[in-house]
């Protein structure tokens, strides 16, 4: 049988996730820090069923698949506050814009976007336009965001458990780092509802992530000796991206 504690801490940890990866107003009381990233996927779940309302509301307005695309991916934006679109372009300017680490991890400190972080942002948004308009066009809606929502947030904590904090300050390192069980389990959660919305489709997308999140780590190592929160936010684009793609080629 749970212990009282136990049994509080699950509510508690999807108010944090929802609360730190959402704009959605949700009160969050006795914060458990890295313990609840296994409910970042649940976090993905619901920007991706809230968005997937906005995109059928469009698509039954008679709405072309393209537009009705491009309102889901401004919901999406919406209530995610940018918070992960912000990481992409901050990392794709550190990283690409300094020659030593010390300087990439300033440079992405900084609130103001360069040449590489705009063409990040014009590649991210212009993929997963395309992608959604090719699944939308052809009859699916909510399934595909909700795969990409909850697998690109799932990769979050394994990125955040496998890589330590490069800079020791900031959201990433004021959150803690996951335990590799949290880290297991928010990947069994992203695994069990992305199955549950595309079924065994998912599996080349899996493949897909796999790569990316891989990759995207192994350049943040190299590139300034681990994770910072700009970085777990790009590997939500990068591996958001890279779902949404796979499944416009696949279903």
């Amino acid at each position: 049988m749970a212990q009282p504690s136990e049994q509080r801490a699950l509510p508690a940890d999807l108010a944090e996730a929802l609360g730190l990866l959402t704009r959605l107003p949700v009160p969050v009381h006795s914060p458990r820090g890295a313990a609840s990233a296994w409910a970042w996927p649940v976090a993905g779940l619901a920007i991706a069923l809230l968005t997937g309302m906005v995109a059928a509301i469009a698509l039954r307005l008679d709405l072309r698949p393209e537009l009705a695309a491009g309102v889901a991916l401004a919901a999406q934006i919406a209530l995610s506050g940018g918070l992960h679109e912000d990481g992409l372009a901050d990392t794709a300017d550190g990283f690409w814009g300094g020659s030593a680490p010390a300087r990439r991890l300033e440079i992405m400190k900084d609130s103001r976007i360069g040449s590489y972080g705009v063409i990040a942002l014009v590649l991210s948004l212009g993929l997963r336009w395309q992608a959604l308009s090719l699944l939308f066009a052809s009859g699916h809606v909510a399934a595909p965001l909700v795969a990409a929502a909850v697998l690109s947030r799932g990769t979050m904590a394994v990125l955040m458990s496998a890589l330590p904090n490069a800079r020791g300050e900031g959201l990433s390192a004021s959150v803690g780092r996951p335990s590799q069980g949290t880290a297991l389990l928010a990947v069994g959660v992203a695994l069990a509802l992305s199955l549950a919305a595309v079924g065994w489709a998912i599996l080349g997308p899996l493949l897909w992530l796999a790569l990316a999140t891989i990759g995207l780590a192994g350049l943040a190592r190299a590139k300034i000796g681990g994770q910072t929160g700009d970085v777990l936010g790009a590997s939500q684009q990068i591996g958001e991206v890279a779902v949404l793609i796979a499944l416009a080629s696949a279903l």
